[in-house]
């Protein structure tokens, strides 16, 4: 049957009209909040502290702790917990000069990296605690920066770094990492009770840390970074998440895919429940356009003008953000392979959380919803 010229005129308002609100939605979400510049010295004779928790990470280790070493604002120690590594990790670590604490066992009802975490605090001497993964780099004015925002914001803050792929399958992550930019540094976060810090690089006061108990109200929670920012603002302190731009950088997954799929669904379906409404409906908006989008391939002629529209949309607006979220190039194109690629990571979330009951990371098994081994 021939569709009516209304009908079809209709029909294609409403798509581009889908696709204009999603791609404004992206817009509302991504704040380019900036980290400030910061001293060389903290004020007050403050003592910086570096805590890092590693496990397995030789290949990433070394970018970090030589990025240390050029920082204009050089930490009071650097702590690096070797959380049962089986490669040089240790090793490394001591040839740069850092203090290593030997994680052999983790206790029942924690989780590894909240255990090596809590470690390092209890061996630290700081007044400013820096809790930072392995695979992220600074530039020299990162650590001095991220000082600033945290005595200016006079709480807890983290950095969503900026992410360095090489890889087929890390370009293949791009949506996964604009939603994340989206979900942190949300304008409407700010209103959440259960606003989360995103965990490569948090830093807060030890008396802060102190209050809520540390990475011990949190032992056996997978989502242990969403987890800290709530109890921060449960307790009154405020939350604040910053884009890492050039200074705070990461390379996840080099690994392979398998690591890569391990580590978005360990939380991907948990941190999900806890955002705000507002940060949901757009999200939920931008994927919608998106996802949409996607249906230039299926219809040869009819709405194709139309549809062409919303798809080069998308690819001009992931062009845009990947300037402060990573380099993925040609993908912000050829995004339907990335839309693929997070759709995938969600089911195997969902399949993780809801029936499994159970995550996998770093060749430890740990259970969702209670006390984790």
């Amino acid at each position: 049957m021939l569709q009516n010229p209304k009908q079809g005129w209709v029909s294609s308002m409403w798509l581009m009209t889908l696709f204009v609100c999603g791609v404004l939605s992206g817009y509302v979400l991504f704040r380019q909040h900036m980290l400030p510049e910061g001293p060389e010295r903290l004020p007050g004779g403050r003592r910086l502290s570096v805590i890092i928790p590693a496990r397995n990470e030789e290949a990433s280790l070394p970018h970090l702790l030589e990025s240390l070493r050029n920082q204009t604002l050089q930490p009071d120690e650097i702590i690096v917990v070797n959380d049962g590594s089986s490669d040089r990790t240790g090793e490394i670590a001591r040839r740069f000069g850092a203090r290593v604490i030997d994680n052999t066992a983790v206790p029942p009802g924690w989780t590894g990296k909240n255990w090596a975490v809590w470690t390092g605090y209890k061996a630290s001497a700081g007044d400013l605690l820096a809790f930072i993964d392995a695979d992220v780099r600074l530039s020299p004015k990162a650590l001095s920066a991220v000082a600033e925002a945290c005595l200016t914001t006079g709480g807890a803050v983290s950095v969503v770094p900026y992410h360095d792929t090489e890889q087929i399958h890390e370009k293949m992550a791009m949506i996964t990492n604009v939603l994340g930019a989206f979900t942190f540094l949300s304008r409407f976060e700010k209103d959440n009770p259960h606003q989360g810090l995103y965990g490569p690089m948090i830093m807060v006061s030890r008396e802060h840390y102190e209050k809520i108990g540390g990475h011990a109200a949190i032992s056996g929670e997978v989502t242990d970074d969403l987890l800290l920012g709530a109890l921060f603002k449960q307790s009154g302190i405020p939350v604040d998440n910053f884009a890492g731009g050039r200074l705070v950088r990461f390379r996840m997954y080099p690994r392979g895919f398998q690591s890569q799929l391990e580590g978005f669904a360990k939380s991907a379906a948990l941190s999900i429940q806890k955002l705000h409404p507002a940060t949901l409906f757009l999200i939920v908006l931008w994927l919608a356009g998106l996802v949409a989008s996607q249906a230039v391939f299926l219809f040869p002629d009819g709405a194709t003008g139309w549809l062409a529209a919303g798809y080069l949309l998308y690819a001009a607006q992931l062009w845009h953000l990947s300037k402060c979220v990573g380099s993925f190039r040609p993908f912000e194109i050829l995004h339907t392979l990335p839309l693929i690629s997070f759709a995938a990571m969600i089911l195997y979330s969902v399949y993780q959380v809801t029936v499994k009951r159970e995550v996998v990371w770093k060749g430890r098994q740990i259970q969702v919803g209670r006390k984790g081994r």
